[in-house]
């Protein structure tokens, strides 16, 4: 009976884990140029100050792809200069490889550096992973310890 609890606990640690995998993505959303706005890097904003409207111009939106990006359009990309625009989007779509990626590409006519990244509120500066594997393996040790 005891072993029998324990593996519906840990079969139910998964399926919690399973659906946050692969819930809905989210992307942070916002648009800013030069010195202006919080668009720009580096990306001080987190998901909580969107959530409490902190932080005006900066949306958390959902993502269906899952593909969020973020796009650096500059007259000069070799100075740095007010006309520098940032703006961080969801994706319809990714790349044909499925490779998260910085390149530079053309948008509505222009050539801007374009990054690509998967995974919930991926497109802000610093891109920290979370391994699943190393977490599902904590708990499931924490549940036999217990």
């Amino acid at each position: 009976m005891f072993i029998k609890d324990k593996l519906l606990g840990i079969l139910g640690i998964c399926l919690i884990l399973i659906s946050v995998c692969d819930g809905l993505q989210r992307c942070f959303a916002c648009r800013s140029r030069g010195e202006l706005g919080s668009c720009k890097d580096p990306f001080t904003v987190n998901i909580t100050i969107v959530e409490n409207k902190q932080e005006i111009g900066v949306e958390s939106v959902p993502c269906a792809s899952g593909w969020c990006g973020k796009i650096v359009e500059s007259e000069n990309a070799l100075k740095e200069e007010y006309g520098v625009a940032t703006q961080r989007i969801c994706l319809q779509r990714g790349p044909s490889d499925g490779e998260d990626r910085c390149a530079y590409t053309k948008w509505n006519y222009r050539r801007v550096l374009m990054c690509f990244c998967k995974g919930d509120l991926c497109n802000h500066s610093t891109h920290i992973s979370v391994n699943y594997f190393l977490m599902f393996a904590i708990i499931v040790g924490t549940l036999f310890i217990f």
